[in-house]
């Protein structure tokens, strides 16, 4: 059979290539056409487009790089027509996907929806395009199939939380190899994951260093996203206690002792690890002012949301300076405190529905359109 993915972010790309592996074990004539990323091009298929080439956060960004979006949307919509897929599978970016999926349903293509948009966050009227355009949705955080199902009376797959796939099936690195091999010393390591866009990465990395005279006995390392070249980041390095490590954000996360992390999936991706953290967040002044009036979440952490408690502290917009990053990593650095927030990560990981997210989602998929 034929599928057709659209993942348009980081995240997107790892939880799509774990999933063309399990669709290439239920299906082994598979025929896989996606946009995505480098890891999903590892897995086979034919990469359309790269996510790098998508992906605009913030409102007012968005509106500035409306006329390549647009113009996204049509070379998409040409490719699907030419390839005629027999289902076409959506990973989040519901900006884009969603359009398509309207696009897709009214020309009787099965649209299957992976990774629920977070309309429980905002954009809730969502719900209405949802019920018309998708014909499958599988979901991966424990609240959404409630939403879902009991406050909208749209039925739903609870599948589990693709990331601790992903984690389980990370090899393992001797610690002592990683930071040979990554010229790291021996002193311990706090991660820095500032996001993987130019523009977030520009706003939250020069904060997050600004740090690193008060901890001497530690040494930073900045999680280098796939999508961004080294010259990049050169220019936010000025202390040798500064270290850069591309694409390897698993193996760093693996031997830290704590981090500070930009929202989004990285929080997750870091509490699953079993590191201390602090959340970060600080968008443009526009895009956080529009951002405010429209979500009433009381958190912007995937740990927090879940747990539904401040499990882990968020540093937000004005609150994300040098004097609550010193005061919140000197926290996280104490024994008892982390003790009780690595206990709290338990809790976490079982409220995710333990492992085979991925297989559970082609096993469906597959069985749908037999």
């Amino acid at each position: 059979m034929k599928y057709y993915i659209i993942a348009g972010e980081a995240s997107g790309d790892l939880h799509g290539s774990n999933l063309m592996k399990a669709l290439y074990k239920e299906d082994v004539n598979a025929d896989i056409r996606f946009w995505g990323g480098d890891l999903m091009q590892k897995v086979g298929g034919t990469l359309v487009k790269h996510y790098r080439e998508l992906a605009f956060m913030g409102f007012v960004e968005v509106l500035f790089n409306l006329k390549t979006i647009l113009g996204n949307i049509k070379i998409c919509k040409k490719d699907i027509l030419e390839f005629q897929p027999d289902v076409i599978i959506f990973i989040d970016y519901p900006g884009f996907n969603m359009r398509i999926a309207k696009w897709a349903k009214e020309l009787g293509i099965k649209t299957h929806y992976y990774i629920s948009p977070q309309i429980w966050a905002w954009k809730e009227n969502r719900i209405t395009a949802i019920k018309r355009d998708v014909d499958k949705m599988y979901v991966i955080l424990p609240f959404e199939k409630n939403f879902y199902e009991d406050k909208h009376h749209f039925p739903v797959e609870f599948v589990g939380h693709p990331l601790i796939d992903a984690i389980q099936n990370q090899a393992s690195i001797d610690p002592t190899t990683f930071r040979a091999e990554n010229q790291l010393s021996d002193k311990p390591i706090i991660a820095l994951l500032p996001g993987s866009r130019k523009q977030e990465i520009t706003k939250m990395l020069s904060v997050m260093l600004s740090v690193v005279n008060d901890f001497p006995e530690y040494q930073f390392v900045i999680a280098g996203a796939p999508s961004q070249e080294y010259d990049f980041y050169k220019s936010f390095i000025s202390n040798e206690n500064i270290k850069f490590i591309s694409n390897k954000t698993y193996d760093l996360l693996k031997n830290a002792t704590a981090a500070l992390v930009t929202s989004g999936t990285a929080t997750l991706e870091t509490a699953l690890f079993k590191v201390p953290e602090v959340v970060c967040y600080k968008g443009s002044w526009a895009s956080y002012q529009i951002a405010k009036r429209i979500i009433t979440l009381k958190y912007i952490s995937l740990v927090n949301l879940i747990m539904d408690e401040e499990v882990v502290t968020e540093l937000i917009q004005d609150q994300f300076d040098t004097k609550n990053i010193k005061k919140e990593l000197e926290k996280i650095l104490q024994p008892e405190y982390r003790k009780q927030l690595l206990e709290k990560y338990d809790l976490l990981e079982k409220k995710l529905g333990g492992i085979g997210a991925s297989e559970k989602t082609a096993q469906l998929i597959v069985a749908d359109l037999k």
